[in-house]
């Protein structure tokens, strides 16, 4: 699984669906599901994932999929399809 399937898949786990794909227009409080505690879930499944801390003003500013590639990309992780 490459790194675009592998954030794909957190997406899907933290706020559900039938698979990882139509996850790159997720925005946080708009996306169906993705409350508080689906949030703390993504953060969860995304450094675990990716054997990553998050730090507070990451956790804070991830807001969408583009956002989460960004992110990730800081940390030295491409997961760009």
């Amino acid at each position: 699984m490459n790194g675009h399937e592998q954030i794909q898949n957190a997406f899907r786990v933290a706020l559900g669906g039938q698979d990882g794909a139509g996850f790159e227009s997720a925005q946080y409080g708009l996306t169906a599901g993705w409350d508080s505690m689906a949030h703390m879930q993504l953060i969860a499944e995304i450094e675990a994932t990716f054997d990553v801390m998050l730090n507070t003003d990451e956790v804070i500013s991830l807001s969408s999929f583009e956002r989460a590639q960004e992110i990730l990309k800081t940390h030295g992780i491409d997961v760009c399809a």
